[in-house]
């Protein structure tokens, strides 16, 4: 009897060899540690039975033809953080891959097709953009992103080209929007509540969505020693102030996180008065509207921190992704698939973005989480167990019968 769990770290193992030098697992997208990995994940997902194909995107698509009409996703990304871990998205790749595997084990013919995708990069390291092969594949690219350079001058469009790609045929990659019938994405939950419930899987409300504002405080800068406290203009007391204030809210909005990850104060120097410091403060929330309220909260307040001190304020909303919600029927499915293997089917939001979150300009989307060992994740000591990761292959197996016999 096959020890899916076993077989599972083995192969997460395996793919955690082709990194770059140096601690955890190194591996960014078009590059050689990445064409090993799609040569692995091709011997893999054929040996489940699937056709295999590298797409315009450089996505690895293994497919299952079914009994009927439509088509579900499965997958997940195989890029990596700089020293990150073995599991984080290529587990999404392997697990629906032994599924597959697990199904055709029993003879089992779904009534519908099948497609494992292993997306090139989701996660924005190596160029200054991320999800090119989930939107591709819901038709939302935008071309565009092909002229953006990575540190080293080399264009997408140059990488993917060297990657053996034709990054114009990008847009016939799009899925027809009528046949898609659902995306499964199973993911390591990167925090810590399934380790806390004692659960070894949980099944995702959500994926928040995230909102960026870039704030400058201008005053004036001087000497610390010869300018009395009541004429200064600290810009750095006003962002003081908004950043215990990001910290208040947050903690008093249901739901909402928000993070203040990065102060540039000028001139920077022990003995100066600050007279300018910039700062973005990142809000994430699986409620848009909650977290549309908490950003205009936070530049109001900021505003009036700004007159009381004499500041002057530069405020924008540079960035916003709206959250993407998963689906009931397919959350009510996945559910019932960890009730059978023994779980309670916990739910739970995703504050972290993820393929899902494109793939649901195509087709409902779900997420299963797997328990990580102290919620760590991006680290080199990122870990699932095997019993864990087995827990996950039979409840994706069980899902897809489920939503056959839908």
């Amino acid at each position: 009897m096959t020890d899916w769990g076993a077989l599972a770290a083995a192969h997460l193992d395996a793919l955690a060899g082709f990194s770059a030098p140096g601690a955890g697992v190194t591996r960014l997208p078009y590059g050689p540690e990445h064409r090993a990995a799609v040569e692995y994940l091709t011997v893999m997902m054929e040996g489940a039975g699937l056709e295999v194909h590298l797409d315009a995107a450089a996505t690895l698509v293994g497919r299952a033809e079914g009994g009927g009409a439509g088509t579900f996703y499965m997958g997940s990304h195989q890029d990596s953080v700089p020293q990150g871990g073995a599991f984080d998205g290529i587990a999404g790749v392997v697990l629906p891959v032994m599924a597959m595997q697990l199904l055709a084990e029993e003879g089992v013919v779904l009534p519908f097709a099948v497609e494992v995708m292993a997306f090139a990069d989701e996660e924005g390291v190596r160029f200054p953009t991320a999800l090119v092969g989930s939107r591709a594949v819901a038709g939302t690219v935008d071309m565009a992103v092909l002229d953006m350079v990575d540190r080293d001058g080399v264009s997408l469009r140059a990488a993917l080209e060297g990657f053996g790609c034709d990054p114009e045929a990008i847009p016939q990659v799009a899925r027809d929007r009528a046949q898609a019938l659902g995306y499964l994405e199973a993911h390591i939950e990167q925090g810590p509540v399934l380790e806390a419930e004692g659960e070894a899987l949980g099944v995702v409300t959500g994926i928040c969505g995230i909102e960026r504002h870039a704030l400058t405080f201008t005053g004036e800068t001087g000497h610390a020693g010869t300018v009395p406290m009541e004429a200064r203009k600290d810009a750095l007391v006003g962002a003081a102030r908004v950043i215990a204030e990001v910290d208040r809210l947050a903690r008093a909005t249901p739901g909402l996180r928000a993070t203040v990850g990065q102060v540039d104060v000028r001139p920077g120097a022990v003995n100066a008065v600050p007279g300018e410091v910039r700062m973005p403060v990142e809000l994430r929330s699986e409620d848009d509207m909650a977290r549309d309220a908490a950003g205009a909260a936070i530049q109001a307040f900021a505003r009036r921190v700004a007159d009381e001190l004499g500041l002057e304020l530069e405020a924008s909303r540079t960035y916003a992704q709206p959250a993407a919600p998963c689906d009931p029927a397919l959350r009510a499915g996945l559910v019932q698939a960890v009730q059978k293997g023994g779980g309670k089917g916990l739910e739970l939001t995703s504050g972290a973005t993820h393929d899902a979150s494109a793939m649901a300009g195509l087709c409902p989307i779900s997420m299963l989480f797997i328990r990580c060992r102290d919620g760590v994740s991006h680290r080199p000591d990122e870990h699932a167990a095997p019993a864990d990761l087995g827990a996950a292959v039979r409840a994706i197996a069980e899902m897809l019968r489920r939503f056959g016999d839908a």
